[in-house]
């Protein structure tokens, strides 16, 4: 069963990492919601998180009910061109797939929109 866990790793040195939500389930991460936001980003594939050296605090109610929108008509699955299965919203404009991670924008995003 997946949870929400914040992390609350304190960093040494100059570091300026910055600690995010995470839907973990295991040792993956299902989803994150960025440090500031209120919007979960989901992963086209679980990702293995490495859990050593960092410390996290369970959080309730988990931010991430509802999981992947699915009653929500703003998010959509969207399937890419080699087969992988995205999630795009089209409120705050974003999707699981990389293009979006590098660029803040994608083609799927684009596709949805013109729908």
């Amino acid at each position: 069963m997946s949870q929400a866990y914040r992390e609350i790793t304190v960093w040494e040195g100059n570091s300026q990492e910055i600690n995010h939500t995470y839907l973990i389930e295991g040792n993956n991460m299902l989803a994150y919601i960025r440090y500031g936001t209120s919007t979960p980003q989901y992963f086209s594939a679980p990702m293995r998180i490495d859990k050593r050296g960092r410390k996290f605090e369970e959080v309730t109610p988990n931010p991430f009910d509802n999981s992947l929108g699915i009653l929500k008509s703003n998010i959509k699955e969207i399937q890419g061109s080699k087969g992988q299965k995205y999630i795009v919203d089209l409120d705050e404009k974003t999707c699981t797939c990389s293009g979006f991670t590098f660029r803040g924008t994608c083609k799927h995003i684009k596709e949805l929109e013109t729908v």
